[in-house]
């Protein structure tokens, strides 16, 4: 049933953010590719400007990630003949920074999109963000600003949302702190950038995944630091199937519920303890299915090779994957009222919706497919329905009923409903009470589905997988039944 007082939240367009590092292919050959077809006067390839815009991101977070833990920023503006090449440690690569903060800037302007911009806390510190932010913001008069407007870039780029740093408690980050050293110079570096500017909304650093030793104690004390200085504390989750274990998979959102209770308690301890009147907010700025597991088992690295722009992480996803990423995107809108900004890792090529071949095409994987659904039709408020069905046993998580789902209601009275069937042999049929809605119609149903649900887009095959109508959706006297097959997503439109 879904009860139109059941609200959640209004719909942020925050939540259907993206992610884009320095990573693999990402940037280079990815975005930005100065000998293609489609290439722009900056090198952006303008095929891939147009599906991240039909992908529907609105934040793009930048430019990490790991790699920000090493990051000069400085190295990244001015002349392109004169800037540095450098090493990335994180990624065992050569940088060569033709594309910095100035040209990216550029590039999300075509998407629609604002940056939400990471500082490195990693090898760096409280004197270098300040510096970022005055040569990002600042109008003019400074030798920062002024600097920029040297470099082509007149107006200040006006970046609201800045990360403090990224995955500060991973022994695999540049720098890595324990929760008490991270958080005290995070305090120290939010305060001063809040007197440089007060109206900036600043992101701490979480736990890198809930399986993390320190899970909730880092949220705690870093939060004790910080708490009053900060708008957000972030959550990072990947998801994989591991040894054909697809029920366990298909209930990931399970895991990331856990997530978002889990911050949110001990955030909520924190204010208690210090008496505040301001609740934390979440920023989920990295989420996505990563088999992370295989590219551990194959990813040998030479100590004297240091590539530009490998082939990195590149993960071809099947419709299964694509069935998770819609379930966590419902998972998400539910938990709206405490994650108010969110960032799919990554955009492109690196475990993302969109791949390109250099010189050749680009395409849409099968996890483009909910994320640009969701993006354009959740509207309005979030609202919670109230599910009751069977459920199944799974070996991570426990018992997770089969069908998963959420609604939106936009102003105009249009309605959404989001919807999975995680069975992984039977269909579901679903009646859904949706009188209070105020709906007479469907406008559209989206279905997506294979037989094979491990079927993929790759090079060869661009548009083996894609969204499909959803027939036989009857709204009858306030009822909407549909029948969804097993593994599968679906969107259903519903207008006055």
């Amino acid at each position: 049933m879904i009860d139109r007082s059941a609200i959640v939240a209004r719909v942020d367009r925050r939540l259907f953010g993206a992610f884009v590092e320095h990573l693999g292919r990402c940037v280079y050959d990815g975005i930005y590719e100065p000998g293609h077809p489609a290439a722009d006067g900056d090198g952006f390839r303008r095929d891939v400007v147009e599906l991240v815009s039909e992908l529907g991101t609105t934040t793009i977070r930048y430019p990490g990630g790991n790699f920000v833990s090493g990051y000069r920023w400085q190295d990244g503006v001015g002349p392109r003949d004169q800037r540095p090449v450098r090493r990335d440690l994180a990624w065992h690569s050569l940088e060569t920074n033709q594309v910095g903060l100035d040209e990216f800037a550029r590039w999300a302007k075509l998407t629609g999109s604002e940056i939400m911009m990471a500082v490195n806390l990693g090898t760096r510190g409280v004197l270098d963000a300040l510096d970022l932010l005055e040569y990002a913001n600042h109008p003019s008069g400074t030798q920062l600003s002024d600097q920029r407007a040297r470099n082509g870039t007149t107006e200040p780029h006006g970046i609201r949302m800045w990360c403090l740093g990224n995955e500060m408690d991973g022994p695999w980050q540049i720098g890595a702190m324990s929760a008490d050293d991270y958080g005290s110079l995070a305090a120290r570096t939010a305060a001063a950038m809040r007197m440089a500017q007060s109206d900036l909304e600043l992101v701490v650093c979480g736990s890198s995944s809930s399986s993390m030793p320190t899970f909730g104690h880092w949220e705690r004390v870093v939060l004790e630091h910080t708490y009053e200085h900060v708008d957000y504390i972030s959550c990072h989750a990947y998801y994989q199937e591991r040894a054909g274990d697809l029920g366990s998979f298909l209930a990931s959102s399970l895991d990331m519920e856990y997530f978002i209770s889990t911050v949110s308690t001990v955030a909520d301890e924190v204010k208690l303890a210090k008496n505040s009147s301001k609740t934390m907010k979440l920023s989920f700025d990295e989420w996505n299915i990563w088999y992370l597991d295989e590219h551990r088992e194959s990813h040998e690295v030479s100590e004297t090779e240091w590539p530009i722009a490998p082939r990195l992480l590149e993960d071809v996803y099947s419709v299964a994957d694509a069935v998770v990423l819609g379930n966590l995107l419902i998972t998400l809108l539910k938990h709206h009222d405490r994650v108010a900004s969110a960032s799919l890792a990554q955009l492109v090529n690196v475990i993302a919706p969109i791949m390109t071949e250099p010189g050749g095409p680009a395409w849409r994987q099968t996890t483009f497919f909910p994320f640009s659904t969701t993006s354009r039709m959740a509207k309005g408020s979030v609202i919670r329905p109230v599910i009751t069905c069977d459920r199944y046993e799974t070996a991570l998580y426990g018992m997770a009923d089969v069908v998963d789902a959420v609604a939106t209601l936009a102003d105009d009275g249009a309605a959404s409903v989001f919807l999975v069937n995680r069975s992984v042999s039977e269909p579901a049929t679903i009646v859904i009470d949706v009188r209070g809605l105020g709906v007479s119609r469907v406008s559209e149903a989206h279905l997506l589905h294979d037989d094979d649900p491990y079927a993929k887009n790759t090079l060869a095959e661009q548009d083996r997988v894609g969204l499909r109508p959803l027939h036989d959706v009857v709204l009858d006297d306030g009822t909407l039944t549909l029948t969804l097959p097993p593994v599968s997503w679906a969107a259903i439109g519903l207008a006055r």
